[in-house]
């Protein structure tokens, strides 16, 4: 008898350490479960980023490109060749192209990116922050600007990537903070440059 309850507290010790081993190997697994798909969702996002942009590339050729595939126009009845136009009436080619670049102009210069805006928020919040705590706090107080979770999460990876922002995990959750060695705030954009893009706009609008 005392064999046979030796025997059996030996297998009861076996399967406890079994038990334990399979459940630390479930929690591995699932963490690393759990970071495949949010790598997954990230390349999901900029799939569609990037299937947006070739989307607007393609649709917004010039017309330029556009007039040169059309055939030329046959001469009129009668043999009358059109005389050509002298000097004065030839339109201004190159006034479409700086009003382009006016428009590109001020668009660059007004306001922060999306990378600044969560680099700020990061590092004005001192302590780690999830991808939708972020894009909530940069909604509210952008709201004029179109703030996506998804864009928010992949500017974060970009980040974490390029070593400006570190990425912890806690209780299967993704947080983002920056980095221990970067400064409390993050540096803004300089203001020459934004009064340099200013007065190219003003100096072409003179032009136009």
């Amino acid at each position: 008898m005392p064999d046979s309850t030796t025997l059996q507290s030996q297998y009861a010790v076996q399967v406890q350490k079994d038990l334990e081993g399979n459940a630390a190997e479930r929690d591995r697994i699932t963490a690393e479960i759990d970071a495949l798909q949010e790598q997954l969702k990230v390349l999901e996002a900029n799939h569609l980023l990037l299937t947006g942009l070739q989307e607007t590339l393609s649709t917004n050729t010039p017309p330029v490109a556009k007039a040169r595939k059309k055939p030329g126009k046959a001469a009129p009845a009668g043999g009358k060749v059109p005389r050509a136009r002298r000097a004065d009436e030839a339109p201004r080619a190159g006034a479409g192209e700086r009003g382009q670049a006016v428009v590109k102009t001020r668009t660059r210069g007004s306001g922060p990116t999306l990378r600044e805006l969560v680099a700020g928020n990061l590092a004005g919040a001192g302590e780690p922050r999830s991808a939708a705590e972020v894009t909530t706090a940069l909604a509210t107080a952008h709201p004029d600007r179109n703030i996506v979770a998804t864009v928010v999460r992949s500017t974060l990876e970009n980040l974490v990537a390029k070593g400006q922002a570190e990425r912890s995990r806690q209780n299967r959750s993704v947080f983002y903070s920056l980095p221990s060695t970067a400064g409390a705030s993050t540096p803004a954009a300089p203001q020459g440059a934004a009064s340099g893009d200013q007065a190219v706009a003003n100096t072409e609008v003179t032009d136009i």
